[in-house]
């Protein structure tokens, strides 16, 4: 098992990603943030706020349920009401991109409302795809074997991204 970001590393990675979302969208008002169940969702309340404290972009954060290992098999539920997103600008969270399979299926669930705008934000991207998904913001893109796992640990207080 190998650190390959430490505490330090991962909460500059986090704000250098809510600063990129900002510089993104900034005509806009309102943003919504869903982070996939787990990780994503502690992942996108950082990023929530970061923008928070250095714009004046209202955030609204939501948790994305969603199953990781057969997603088509369970519903996928959004903790926010769905009708608050239609036409909203839309910032899809996860802490770690492979196949992309899960932010993929998540995707297609936002896609039932008429939405303005989805992004894609990751702390780590192993690009390893074999879904036709991209990551808009990547905190770090790292090649791996497919026989690796990327694992974050998002501690409040020693939070680290091993390589295992």
């Amino acid at each position: 098992m190998q650190v390959i970001l430490n505490h330090q590393k991962i909460h500059q990675k986090i704000t250098r990603l809510g600063h990129q979302i900002i510089e993104n969208c900034v005509e806009e008002k309102t943003i919504y943030i869903g982070g996939i169940i787990g990780n994503g969702y502690v992942l996108a309340q950082l990023l929530a706020k970061i923008i928070s404290d250095h714009s004046e972009i209202k955030v609204h954060v939501f948790e994305v349920k969603i199953n990781k290992e057969e997603p088509w098999k369970y519903p996928i539920t959004f903790s926010i009401d769905e009708k608050s997103l239609k036409k909203g600008f839309i910032v899809l969270v996860d802490d770690v991109i492979n196949s992309g399979k899960t932010m993929q299926y998540a995707l297609v669930r936002f896609l039932e409302q008429a939405t303005k705008s989805i992004k894609t934000v990751v702390l780590v991207d192993r690009q390893h795809r074999r879904y036709p998904i991209k990551a808009d913001f990547a905190g770090l893109g790292l090649s791996t074997t497919l026989k690796n796992r990327v694992e974050i640990d998002l501690n409040a207080l020693d939070s680290k991204a091993y390589l295992i």
